[in-house]
């Protein structure tokens, strides 16, 4: 509890994590209301819809995430910390698991926001939670967002450099998985497991969406894979900083 409580304080005497937050739901909020103004008369906004913009905020997240591992290395404050604690790896987990639980509750803000904006605009369309398919759409995306930031503080523990890792988080998340779909024959085969796409398809495996009827995995199969990468990634990064200097 104690390290959970340091690495809260950490966290929230920088600037980062707020402007992070309220881009992140500036991003996801304002994409669903520029959807839904938008839209012609005769279409039918959806609550997939209203979710559009949650990729970005996604990236966002994680730069808030890979910078509070990468600021720690960048001023030095990361060997006392260690020389604290010498378990390295409690350090590292409490600092996922803050960062985690903030994200998620900035996911499921930015999640209810875009949702209620577009409700807000379209109250005559079928905006409205009736099924479960529509909760999980909504309510998961707080979910992604949190087992994103564990991925992203993982990496931030394995580069170090805040340009470096942010560089390599924003690339990867968004354009890699999707280009490599472009790869002659393998292609396709490599995206279908690819962890965001896996993670998408949990979001929109319930209601149908792009790619779902064909997945290997289940709904809450692909959760489950999503954050199992984290895990493991996470894992990684533990082991790389116990057997290096910091």
């Amino acid at each position: 509890m104690t390290l959970l409580a340091v690495e809260r304080i950490k966290l929230f005497t920088t600037r980062s994590p707020w402007w992070c937050a309220l881009i992140a739901l500036a991003l996801t909020i304002g994409f669903a209301g520029l959807i839904a103004g938008s839209l012609p008369s005769g279409e039918t906004l959806s609550v997939a819809n209203t979710q559009a913009g949650h990729q970005f905020g996604i990236a966002v997240v994680m730069v808030l995430a890979a910078l509070a591992v990468t600021t720690e290395y960048r001023f030095g404050t990361i060997r006392t910390t260690f020389q604290a604690v010498p378990h390295r790896g409690s350090v590292l987990v409490a600092k996922a698991t803050v960062v985690a639980v903030l994200s998620l509750v900035i996911g499921e803000i930015a999640a209810f926001g875009a949702w209620g904006l577009g409700y807000a605009i379209r109250p005559s369309d079928s905006v409205a939670l009736q099924s479960s398919a529509d909760w999980i759409t909504v309510a998961g995306v707080g979910v992604v967002f949190a087992f994103a930031a564990v991925i992203a503080v993982a990496v931030g523990t394995l580069i170090r450099h805040s340009a470096g890792a942010l560089s390599l988080l924003l690339i990867y998340v968004l354009a890699v998985e999707n280009l490599v779909q472009l790869i002659p024959t393998i292609g396709p085969k490599i995206h279908e497991w690819m962890p965001f796409t896996v993670a998408e398809r949990f979001l929109g495996g319930s209601s149908g969406g792009p790619g779902t009827a064909d997945a290997a995995l289940s709904q809450w199969g692909s959760l489950a894979y999503f954050a199992g990468v984290a895990v493991v990634l996470l894992a990684i990064a533990i082991g790389v900083a116990k057997k290096r200097d910091a």
